[in-house]
């Protein structure tokens, strides 16, 4: 099972059974070993459990592709584990073009800034995930426009989100909504 957590913006906390990811989040200078950080943008010299290069990587069975925009400023993440194909976009939200897209693969869980509602349709549909996350980054106009148009306005946030390889929505799409932890 993977859970799910919000730490605010487009910083989400991923738990599997062997490791903790934290993707966009603010580094943490007492890191424990099953600890990885997926940084927003590239580093110099990155330290051991932390990645924020463009690339594909393989650290204790989780396989991560960061993925650069912006021309190198910033860097999105896709993340296999457990059959379970999750993509973190970073924000501002941007376009993306199509050769970036294809590198996204198959997206079962998709993490997406509202920052931008109409290149968040758009992506959205390119993409087409089975479940879709709302990141609450572009403030309350900006992110009630999203879940309008992702037909989510009246979703009540959750304080988690749990994933089950077994419980991916065969059709349609579902919405969530998480609750930014204090």
């Amino acid at each position: 099972m993977l859970t799910f957590t919000s730490l605010g913006g487009t910083a989400i906390c991923m738990t599997t059974d062997k490791s903790t990811l934290f993707v966009h989040a603010e580094k943490k200078e007492n890191r424990q070993d099953n600890e990885i950080f997926l940084l927003s943008s590239p580093e110099e010299d990155p330290q051991e459990g932390f990645i924020s290069w463009p690339g594909e990587y393989d650290v204790d069975g989780v396989a991560v592709r960061g993925i650069g925009q912006n021309e190198g400023v910033a860097v999105s993440y896709t993340v296999d584990v457990k059959n379970v194909r999750t993509a973190f976009l970073h924000s501002p939200l941007t376009e993306w073009p199509e050769s970036q897209i294809e590198l996204l693969g198959n997206v079962d869980v998709l993490f997406i800034p509202t920052d931008n509602p109409k290149v968040l349709q758009k992506l959205i549909d390119e993409i087409d995930p089975r479940i879709l996350v709302l990141l609450d980054t572009g403030g309350k106009e900006k992110h009630d426009e999203a879940l309008k148009a992702c037909g989510a306005s009246s979703k009540e946030p959750v304080e988690q989100f749990e994933v089950k390889t077994s419980s991916l929505p065969q059709d349609g799409r579902e919405v969530v909504v998480l609750k930014t932890q204090k």
